[in-house]
């Protein structure tokens, strides 16, 4: 029989061996794209002899890999042009080599760098910013999800590009568009491309709303069928039931009797089965799931203006919500470097003047020489230290987790029950299905802890008594 340390054994050997397959995945990952560039070398001698039919002999290229892999052509000649671009980016290309990181991360790496080599190329960036960027991508890599490591990066390459963002972003407002193709099964994919902030908002409102519909769905009564109830029959007294006939016995509970030999019957109940009354229209039971009451809120909202009645209620003044973050040279017009849409990333200074010009809450940032975030404006003590972690957290403080932290709870990462004193260095934010991992209730072999390190680190420690950290999000943009 094994011992509980046989058992812990067991699964560290897994999760060591999981961690290496998923190395050498990686690593083959590379070895792939090699081989692919090198193939970009054959194609280039191709077309440097008939420039004429490049575009030809490209997609018979790329054509010939997607048809041989059983991939997408798209996929595929996505797959080329990381390829082409991994050829820019030494450093990346042998840590992806040896497996450190993925090539979901190298696609990140390479999404986000575009705008730093345009802005190499047009002479708003020194030459030594892609080296930069490219340590920096390193650094985030190693350590976050791809998807972290793409709002991390968006932000650095937006300081080291400087205005070729905000042209970036300002060409790309005209490509606002709405589009709708079928997906089949009588479903269909509507799209709209718009500034991300307010796509964001727009997300953030229909999850409020959806949250509040689900919330509510208990406190629908039912409600009388007037048209059941209204038979044109008269009254029934007293006199009209003779107590010795089965009427009276028929109307058993749903009788309700009061003083003289008054009575009524109970509008709820059926006399003739002691269950719920005919009378009634019961509400269909809701069982969408929360994506569901979004895709038909969003629905309502687009047609009707206001989510329909049957939906729920209490959605009045629900509104969307976003935290962005800008200097405050920039908010004054002295000068139009980006700001950053918390989470996201870089966002065009009008777009954010605009919002602050719409908002009544301010938060007063104080930033350090790296870009941590130090302090923040007060006025009740509680409420200012929620601003300060709502700014400095951003998202979830669960490694990877990018769940909004207006959606996430202010947790003790020393439990309070134990001692845990409320104080910053104490305190982050966590989404409720991280916030549940470190529970009291949860069996030590299943069970997470959390601490905060200098700096605003968070250290969380699984059950194998693995260590895995979350920096702070730095904001980079005004360093």
């Amino acid at each position: 029989m094994d011992t509980p340390d046989d058992e812990f054994r067991h699964r560290a050997e897994l999760l060591d061996a999981w961690i290496e397959n998923q190395r050498q995945i990686a690593a083959l990952q590379a070895r792939s794209a090699e081989l692919l560039a090198q193939r970009l070398v054959l194609h280039a001698e191709d077309v440097a002899s008939d420039g004429f039919h490049r575009d030809v002999y490209h997609r018979s290229m790329v054509s010939e890999y997607a048809a041989a892999g059983r991939i997408a052509n798209g996929t595929m000649d996505n797959a080329f042009a990381d390829a082409h671009f991994l050829a820019e980016y030494p450093r990346l290309r042998e840590a992806f080599g040896q497996g450190a990181v993925t090539a979901a991360h190298v696609r990140e790496v390479i999404g986000a760098g575009h705008v730093v080599a345009e802005a190499v190329l047009s002479g708003a960036a020194d030459a030594a910013a892609r080296t930069v960027y490219e340590v920096a991508a390193l650094v985030i890599a190693e350590r976050s999800t791809p998807a972290t490591t793409r709002a991390e990066l968006r932000a650095v390459a937006a300081a080291l590009a400087g205005d070729t963002v905000a042209e970036r972003h300002a060409r790309a407002k005209s490509e606002r568009a709405v589009s709708v193709r079928s997906v089949g099964d009588g479903l269909a994919l509507l799209q709209i491309v718009l500034p991300e902030y307010l796509a964001t908002a727009i997300l953030d409102r229909l999850t409020r709303l959806a949250g509040q519909v689900i919330r509510s769905r208990a406190d629908l009564d039912p409600v009388l069928d007037l048209d059941i109830l209204d038979s044109g029959e008269g009254p029934i007294r007293p006199e009209d039931i003779d107590p010795l006939h089965d009427d009276a016995a028929a109307l058993g509970a749903s009788a309700i009797f009061g003083e003289c030999d008054t009575f009524t019957t109970d509008p709820l109940r059926d006399p003739l089965t002691d269950s719920g009354s005919p009378d009634l229209e019961h509400p269909v039971l809701d069982e969408r799931g929360i994506d569901e009451v979004r895709a038909d809120l969003a629905t309502d909202l687009l047609l009707g203006s206001d989510p329909t009645a049957t939906r729920g209620s209490g959605l009045d003044g629900i509104t969307g919500r976003v935290q962005v973050t800008i200097s405050a040279s920039t908010i004054a017009g002295q000068d139009e470097r980006p700001a950053e849409l918390d989470g996201h990333g870089p966002m065009l200074a009008e777009d954010a003047r605009l919002l602050a010009g719409r908002t009544s809450l301010w938060s007063r940032l104080f930033l350090d020489a790296e870009g941590m975030l130090v302090e923040t404006d007060s006025y009740v003590p509680t409420e200012a230290m929620k601003r300060f972690l709502h700014a400095r957290d951003q998202h979830c403080r669960f490694p990877g987790c990018r769940m909004p932290v207006h959606r996430c709870q202010i947790d003790h990462n020393h439990d309070h029950a134990k001692g845990g004193r409320t104080r910053l260095d104490n305190l982050s934010a966590f989404c409720a299905g991280h916030h549940a991992l470190k529970h009291p209730d949860i069996d030590e072999r299943h069970r997470w802890t959390a601490r905060q390190l200098p700096g605003g680190e968070v250290q969380w420690t699984s059950p194998l008594g693995r260590a895995y950290a979350d920096p702070p999000p730095r904001r980079v943009m005004f360093v």
